[in-house]
């Protein structure tokens, strides 16, 4: 249902209200794009980092959205050198994780999968074992805090513009039964296509470790066909230029009828994707018309702090958009459940017992 389509539709205090108590899960969240901005300042000053731009955590925030907001993936990129100078001791990732948790449990989020890259932690003299266990233990005390009212599992990312994507594979394996969930490639993906990254893909699959490839942001459909098709990605960062790939009268092409009719899920982040021109406004955002033909898609943030938003706020920014109720974030956020990268007892017992009651008793 719309909430154009009901006579009854609440009032916007009443909107914001429900959207903030629905269950939420998020699929693509990146660690360093979701600091606190005071907790920023606060690393800044104890490490000695004094490349900020402001040290008023206000004004920091602010500076980050408006850096982000160029219309370009590189220049977005950028802004993660003053969150990343920031992450490089055990205590500092402790923290950033077990804050993480803490502020997507008070949004309403139950089950998150936060991704970073550990080869971007060690210029403090962490080893690669030390920065996945240092988050671990950052994400076990934030779950703590938040009352087990949130479930957090990591996603350990190998960067396209490095050699270390093997390495960052076998970690992820060795990590398995510690919260690590998955394994992911980000950064630039122009120049960068993630079949480079193919024998570490090869890995996990040997290994039954699952993944995810960030395509289709900044490139077409030629990125998605090589991460479904070469490197045999289970779900797609972003993934909004599958449209290319779609007739102006909605009929699909081969490859967009194999990612959806393969029921491979679109980690799907609007605000990021007007900051980085892959959309140019929220209203003809391709969001809507994917779920319309069928494909499954999830709804995310990318990088809270960066993009200036949270599940809330994107949820906030669908209703106004496109008038979804309660009964379209539900689909989206079992969609998320039945694709992360948990064991199916875990994922059915979230929705049977987290979901579907929390979404009946809006």
């Amino acid at each position: 249902m719309h909430l154009s389509d009901n006579p009854a539709t609440p009032a916007a205090a009443t909107v914001s209200e429900w959207i903030r108590r629905a269950p939420k899960a998020v699929l693509h969240d990146h660690l360093d794009g979701g600091l606190r901005p005071a907790t920023i300042v606060e690393l800044a000053r104890e490490h000695g980092y004094t490349a900020l731009p402001t040290e008023d955590p206000a004004e920091l925030a602010v500076w980050f959205r408006d850096a982000a907001d160029s219309g370009s993936l590189e220049r977005y990129l950028e802004t993660f050198a003053h969150t990343c100078a920031v992450m490089q001791t055990r205590e500092a990732l402790q923290r950033i994780a077990a804050e993480c948790a803490e502020d997507l449990a008070a949004d309403g989020v139950v089950y998150a999968e936060i991704r970073y890259a550990p080869e971007q932690h060690l210029e403090g003299g962490l080893t690669l074992d030390e920065v996945v266990e240092a988050v671990n233990d950052g994400f076990r005390e934030g779950e703590r805090r938040a009352g087990g009212r949130i479930t957090v599992r990591t996603l350990l990312t190998g960067m396209r513009h490095t050699d270390r994507s093997l390495e960052i594979a076998q970690l992820t394996v060795a990590h398995r039964e510690n919260g690590v969930a998955g394994f992911d490639i980000a950064g630039g993906e122009i120049g960068n296509p993630p079949a480079r990254h193919l024998p570490a893909f090869q890995h996990l699959k040997r290994e039954n470790c699952h993944f995810t490839i960030h395509a289709g942001e900044a490139v077409g459909a030629e990125s998605i066909h090589e991460a479904v098709q070469v490197c045999g990605t289970e779900r797609i960062g972003h993934g909004v230029r599958i449209t290319d790939d779609i007739a102006e009268d909605g009929t699909l092409g081969r490859l967009a009828s194999y990612v959806r009719d393969n029921r491979i899920a679109l980690e799907v982040c609007p605000t990021s994707n007007l900051q980085t021109g892959a959309a140019k406004d929220y209203a003809s955002h391709p969001i809507d018309e994917l779920r319309r033909l069928g494909f499954r898609i999830t709804l995310n943030t990318d990088n809270r702090l960066v993009s200036g938003t949270t599940m809330s706020e994107e949820f906030q920014h669908m209703v106004d958009a496109f008038g979804y109720g309660p009964e379209v974030f539900e689909e989206f956020t079992v969609a998320a459940l039945d694709a992360a990268f948990l064991p199916l007892p875990e994922r059915q017992r979230l929705i049977d017992e987290v979901v579907r009651p929390g979404y009946a008793a809006l």
